[in-house]
């Protein structure tokens, strides 16, 4: 029934927001000989959010992040990590998210909801579910309508063809399996 409304639904309200790069972060972790946490964000991303207020499921988010733009503040490790081992961006320089669905709602500050999506890193493409959370919309001094999300998600690596390893004397290995993704997005409206 649910799905008869939405398709004759014709008056919805769908906005179109544009990731502000100067107001988003992604950052990532991972663990290092297995005991250690290690920080790292993409400082150039970009992207556009299309909001169906009236049917949330039909939003989208569209985003490309710039793989060399990767920082984990050690240069040594930087460089590997741009390597063919890991994200070979000479061959790769972007890192896609496009939305499959949306579950759940995000009608007031603090709604928590699903974006399932395909997450495209090496030229490999795997759904990838952010466990989302509304933050609000504001008018900045400017004038401009702003719109704000965070996220998380945990992925493997190897899904992705990243499986360069080395493994330690003492069991285990360098570098975990398991990353895990953290996202603060705002973006600006940009049409109705």
């Amino acid at each position: 029934m649910q799905a008869i409304a939405e398709a004759v639904s014709t008056d919805r309200a769908v906005t179109t927001w544009q990731l502000d790069p100067d107001h988003t972060l992604v950052e990532f972790t991972a663990k290092h000989m297995m005991i250690t946490t290690v920080r790292g964000r993409f400082h150039s991303v970009r992207g556009t959010l299309s909001i169906d207020e009236g049917v949330p499921s039909a939003s989208r988010v569209d985003v490309e992040i710039d793989a060399a733009s990767l920082d984990t503040g050690v240069r040594m490790r930087d460089d590997h990590l741009r390597s063919g081992d890991f994200l070979e961006v000479e061959s790769f320089p972007l890192l896609t998210y496009r939305t499959r669905t949306v579950e759940g709602t995000f009608a007031k500050a603090g709604d928590r909801f699903r974006v399932l999506g395909d997450l495209t890193v090496r030229g490999a493409s795997r759904e990838v579910v952010l466990d989302a959370t509304y933050q609000g919309r504001g008018v900045d001094p400017d004038g401009i309508e702003r719109i704000a999300f965070s996220a998380e998600a945990k992925l493997d690596r190897r899904d992705f063809g990243l499986t360069w390893n080395q493994g330690l004397e003492t069991g285990g290995v360098l570098v975990s399996n398991e990353v895990r993704i953290f996202l603060e997005a705002q973006g600006t409206r940009t049409s109705e």
